[in-house]
């Protein structure tokens, strides 16, 4: 009958996830447009980002497209031993390790980050990870920042403090130094292996993931330890022992007092 509107396609409410690709220039993007020109059929959910090189990447980006409401962040490279910068590809893979440590301090599911290789040639291999992942992020569902609600508050907040760490000295100093640490050894010459550095590494990512936390709820507004404790979650004990260590440093710096509790504020705050 004219003017009915056509009944609802039940396919149009399936869930079609939003996914950010981080494309290395040289591999990975070559090989998209190889399974484009080869007219290879895919689900049309990535929307790419080249880059010259996958260990180029910045590891705040992923974070933050997972902040702007990404359902999944693929980042693509050059095969080990093919990276058209030599070792590119190692240093993406070790930025990567860190992404996903961090991510276990955030109320995402881990398996929203993934890393592939794709070469140049392998328009079809291209095809099968945007399917597969796809059909991964599917299964795990929408973002949970797109609610707007106290939970996606508070992922916010995580992903800001992650954010917030990936951009200090620790961490990266992290991603530059672990093969020289392990290959011809520290400061005072000692070779570590891959589990002695894998739980320094944990230990560093987890104690600037709480001191940015930290710095983030003082940045402003000062506050006592027992209120950090209570707006992030961590103990007390905890919060006192890395607010002892900022304070140290002169990251953050005591501001009056709430009662007979000191307050701290980030130097250079309000």
């Amino acid at each position: 009958m004219e003017g009915e509107k056509p009944p609802m396609d039940e396919n149009s409410l399936e869930f079609k996830p939003k996914i950010v690709g981080f494309l290395c220039n040289w591999c990975s993007y070559a090989g998209a447009d190889l399974a484009g020109v080869s007219r290879l059929q895919m689900p049309t959910t990535l929307r790419v980002i080249r880059v010259m090189c996958s260990g180029s990447l910045d590891p705040k980006f992923p974070l933050s497209a997972l902040k702007s409401g990404a359902d999944g962040v693929l980042i693509m490279g050059c095969h080990p031993g093919d990276c058209h910068y030599i070792s590119g590809n190692y240093e993406a893979q070790r930025k990567y390790n860190i992404l996903k440590k961090l991510l276990k301090f955030i109320d995402l599911e881990n398996e929203r980050l993934q890393l592939e290789w794709v070469s140049a040639s392998e328009g079809a291999r291209f095809q099968q990870v945007v399917s597969d992942f796809t059909s991964k992020i599917k299964k795990i569902g929408p973002n949970p920042i797109q609610k707007k609600d106290e939970k996606a508050k508070k992922i916010i907040g995580q992903l800001d403090a992650a954010i917030h760490a990936t951009e200090g000295f620790r961490l990266r100093s992290l991603v530059g130094r672990e093969k020289k640490i392990m290959e011809l050894g520290n400061a005072y010459g000692e070779i570590l292996s891959r589990e002695e550095m894998e739980k320094i590494e944990d230990e560093i990512i987890e104690d600037e993931f709480i001191r940015s936390n930290i710095v983030l709820r003082v940045e402003r507004v000062p506050k006592t330890v027992e209120d950090i404790a209570l707006a992030t979650g961590f103990s007390t004990e905890t919060v006192f022992k890395h607010v002892a260590r900022l304070w140290k440093k002169q990251i953050i710096l005591p501001h009056g007092y709430k009662k007979l509790s000191p307050m701290y504020i980030k130097a250079g705050g309000a």
